[in-house]
């Protein structure tokens, strides 16, 4: 069978799918304890739309000690619950795609980028073709609004690269990335790469022209090659702290000039794994909480039970009974195994910030970071991407998700 017509019967296979959830009334509301004023809410909504947000005395019994929140804003999974989106065609398919999603709306995740990581151009061009079917099923209720292209265009050095697959790292091409993009739909959101390498900066330039959010990540650039990046167009940092040599020089290394750049944006894994608490502590007393993200890094094996996993690529990959993914061989992470939702209660934990500042940095700030201007608050004229939870211990527990009014997920009685 030929590829255009397997491409064909995949995007027909996703708009039949399966994915149950209760459909939103022409008009209903929905109380709890508003995450940011710790007072409780009645929030109307009306054909998707939050249409008012007004303060009640007391919450009806049903809604307890609930808050609500905007839905959480997820810009890095490179797969969920084993579906992967970053290899092959066998593991990507429209109920792939359609199952990795249920299983984040469970977690409070109404909106997130499939990340697609270093890999032959091949299988990007196939799988950005796969995804952007999905773009196109209205029973995902927009939840995908675009894509995160990291690398290929990455350091290749070993620590630097991460888990990237060596064989495949390749230098800044931005008719392939064109190409690459038109096989997404137009819809790759975001580029990270390393501005060290040949024809980063001029790439940078371009992407920004395009309108794509451009990231440094996986990179040794020093001082003078990032702050270039950042005139250039650059805004933030991917997952900062992590793709990165376990040994580096303690003056002349990638993480001083990200932090001291003013102007940069960060993304950081707060699993508990990736960083070290003083570590976020500090990150985010630099940046604050108006230019972090939270994201996860999630991938395939979130939600697979303990063990050891051999990837499409042959590594050996461990994955911990305590939920830390990693490559034993080069002592590096092998992305996170624990979705965003850990990483709002972390945070909090870690650095001492309120729970509204944690939902900024999920929900607001990567909405504003892409433009989204329809989503990451909970407001009047925004979409009803609302995620309800308990809190305790920092631990959040997801009891509700709506998105675009349609209630997705419920925790069921034997979960409470």
């Amino acid at each position: 069978m030929g590829m255009k017509k397997k491409l064909m019967i995949t995007c027909i296979a996703i708009f039949t799918g399966m994915i149950h959830f209760t459909p939103a009334n022409a008009q209903q509301t929905i109380e709890g304890i508003h995450y940011a004023t710790g007072k409780p809410v009645r929030v109307a909504i009306e054909n998707g739309i939050i249409v008012s947000v007004k303060p009640v005395k007391k919450l009806a019994e049903a809604y307890g000690k609930t808050y609500i929140a905007p839905g959480f804003f997820d810009n890095q999974v490179n797969g969920f619950a084993g579906v992967s989106f970053a290899f092959g065609e066998s593991d990507l398919t429209s109920e792939g795609i359609a199952k990795a999603t249920r299983e984040l709306w469970k977690c409070g995740v109404t909106t997130y980028l499939p990340t697609l990581t270093t890999n032959s151009r091949e299988v990007l061009l196939r799988n950005f073709r796969l995804l952007a079917c999905a773009l196109k099923d209205e029973k995902l209720l927009g939840a995908i609004p675009g894509f995160h292209l990291e690398g290929p265009y990455i350091n290749p050095e070993d620590g630097f690269r991460g888990a990237h697959p060596k064989q495949f790292v390749r230098l800044p091409d931005w008719n392939e990335f064109q190409e690459l993009n038109r096989a997404a739909g137009g819809k790759i959101l975001q580029v990270t790469l390393a501005p060290e390498m040949q024809g980063a900066q001029e790439f940078i330039k371009k992407c920004t022209e395009s309108g794509v959010v451009v990231a440094v990540g996986h990179h040794n650039a020093n001082k003078g090659q990032l702050d270039l990046a950042v005139t250039n167009g650059a805004k933030i940092s991917t997952h900062l702290g992590n793709g990165c040599a376990n040994m580096i020089s303690r003056h002349y290394n990638p993480f001083w000039p990200q932090l001291a750049n003013d102007q940069l944006w960060i993304s950081i894994i707060c699993d508990g794994f990736h960083l070290l608490p003083e570590e976020v502590l500090v990150f985010y007393k630099i940046k604050g909480a108006g230019k972090t993200i939270i994201t996860s890094d999630v991938t395939s094996y979130a939600a697979l039970p303990p063990g050891t996993y051999t990837t499409q690529t042959g590594e050996t990959i461990e994955l911990t009974p305590e939920g830390k993914l990693h490559l034993p061989a080069q002592q590096v992470l092998y992305g996170s195994a624990s979705p965003v939702t850990k990483g709002v209660g972390n945070i909090m934990k870690f650095t001492g910030c309120s729970l509204s500042d944690a939902i900024q940095m999920v929900s607001a700030n990567p909405a504003r970071l892409y433009h989204l201007d329809d989503r990451g608050t909970l407001e009047p004229g925004k979409r009803a991407d609302l995620v309800m939870f308990t809190i305790d211990d920092y631990k959040l527990k997801i009891v509700r998700t709506f998105v675009k009014g349609d209630l997705v997920y419920e925790m069921r009685n034997n979960e409470k």
